[in-house]
Parts: C-alpha cells; sequence; structure tokens
C-alpha cells in the first residue's frame, strides 16, 4: 500500500507547497519527478503570485522545489499527444505556451523580490523561470539549459528571459547550442547571484530573504519597477525618468524614516503599510 501511495500523483493543491514565515512567503514546486510546468502547477503558481500581489505585509517570495529536478519546463509529453487534434495541437500549444509566459511576467512584475532556489537541473521554461526572478541562488552541482534547439523548437520564452538576465552573447551561446552548463558557467553568464553547497542552501536563501525583508519595501518596489522600465528606454529616457522617480522616492515616508535613521546613526524603523 505504502508503494501505491508514494507512487500517486499529487492533488493539484499539493502541486505548488506554501509556507509563510513572517513577511516571507515560500513556493515550492511539488510535481516530481520533474517537476513540470503543467496547467495545474502553472495556475497554482499564478493563484499564489496573484494573492502575494496584494499582500502589503509580504517582503520576499522564493522560488524553490523538491526532487533532483528544479523544473523540467513545460510537459513535453503532454504537448505532443494533442498534435493528434483536428488542429495538429496548434491550440494546445498555443495555450501552453501563453500559460507560460503569464507566468514569467507575473514572477518579473510581481511588486516583492522573488529569489529562486535551485538544486538540479532547470532546463526550457525552468531555466526561464530561473531567469525571471530578481535573484537566483543555487547549489553547486544545479544545471541549466534551454534545450529548444535540440528538438527543432525556437525556444522563444527563453529568448525573453535570457535577453534580460544573461549577457548577450552567453545567451546566444545557451539559446544556439541546446548544451547544458554548470553552475559556476551560469555564474559567469549572469543567469545565478550565487553557488552554495547543497547543505548550506536553504540557509543561504533564508539569509537573503532576511536582509531583503529588513529594508525599505517601497524603495525595493521602486528600483524593481524602474528596472524593468528602463531597459526598453534610451539611455537620456530613462536616466531622466529615473531622476524624477527618485525624487518622488525621497519625499515618501519611508524615505524621511531612512534619512532621519542615517543622520541620527540608528537603525530605521520602517513605516508599517
Amino acid at each position: 500500500m505504502a508503494d501505491i501511495v508514494s507512487l500517486r500523483r499529487p492533488e493539484p493543491r499539493d502541486l505548488v507547497l506554501r509556507v509563510r514565515d513572517g513577511d516571507v512567503l515560500r513556493l515550492t514546486l511539488n510535481h516530481p519527478p520533474l517537476n513540470t510546468l503543467s496547467t495545474d502547477v502553472v495556475d497554482a503558481l499564478l493563484s499564489e503570485l496573484e494573492a502575494a500581489a496584494g499582500d502589503a505585509a509580504l517582503r520576499v517570495v522564493i522560488l524553490a522545489a523538491t526532487g533532483a529536478v528544479f523544473s523540467a519546463g513545460l510537459d513535453l509529453e503532454d504537448l505532443d499527444r494533442r498534435r493528434s487534434d483536428d488542429d495538429a495541437g496548434r491550440a494546445a500549444l498555443e495555450a501552453a505556451f501563453a500559460r507560460s509566459a503569464r507566468l514569467m511576467t507575473a514572477i518579473s512584475t510581481l511588486p516583492q523580490p522573488v529569489i529562486a532556489e535551485i538544486d538540479g537541473l532547470a532546463t526550457a521554461a525552468g531555466c526561464e523561470l530561473v531567469a525571471a526572478c530578481d535573484l537566483a541562488i543555487c547549489t553547486d552541482t544545479a544545471t541549466f539549459c534551454t534545450p529548444g534547439v535540440n528538438i527543432g523548437v525556437a525556444p522563444m520564452g527563453a529568448v525573453v528571459a535570457l535577453a534580460r538576465s544573461a549577457g548577450r552573447k552567453q545567451a546566444m551561446e545557451m539559446l544556439l547550442t541546446g548544451e547544458t552548463i554548470d553552475a559556476s558557467t551560469a555564474k559567469d553568464f549572469g543567469l545565478v547571484n550565487r553557488i552554495v553547497p547543497k547543505q548550506y542552501l536553504r540557509q543561504v536563501v533564508d539569509k537573503y530573504a532576511a536582509v531583503i525583508a529588513s529594508k525599505s519595501q517601497g524603495a525595493q518596489q521602486g528600483v524593481k519597477s524602474a528596472f524593468a522600465r528602463q531597459a526598453v528606454m534610451s539611455r537620456e529616457d530613462a536616466a531622466a525618468q529615473a531622476a524624477q522617480a527618485e525624487a518622488a522616492s525621497a519625499l515618501t515616508p519611508d524615505a524621511v524614516e531612512g534619512m532621519a535613521a542615517f543622520l541620527a546613526n540608528r537603525t530605521p524603523v520602517w513605516p508599517k503599510r
């Protein structure tokens, strides 16, 4: 009986585990063995992120996964079965890729910083997921891949994600070769921030989350929003808008308290939201 239970597919509510610890939310993919981004998994993540966006008390979101694979991306086996549909699977494919795009956009536009915690393989849309997060910390055995070219599919979602995360030539290397890179190379490419031994991964990520949560939430939200906007502007327009936004930020209650605390050489007490 125990073996039968262990092989049972998780209920939709169990596909993404949710743990709230004060002002930090940990979301863990729980869809073994590959943590594929199935319809149920993506819908569960989108639901959690929508709720997080409206939670003024929430400061940081951590995105982790169970098992040896962070995420293998979309469920190709399921999508391939849809090729027998009357439209050769077009509707199913378009819906799956659109759903994945909504997930990546939800992460990048979430007001709170999102930290990816990676132990194992992050491939295809799973690698996009890492790239969409604001910070990424991985184990020294983690690996990354955008293998679309290996199966004849132009990985356009990965193009968008990596163009905003890694350097141009490094992103193109991953996209054009489809080869798997190790943690050290991923750090060199700009895909991850830190590499840590497996036994310290959770500890280091939690420490980063605590440090981020201790800072001005208003200032952090301003940084994340401005970072996305300036990427599509000319340098002159970006600088001009940044000057206006920074002046507005300096007038907020957080800034008033932060400057006063700095001048008084004390720890700031951020206003409640």
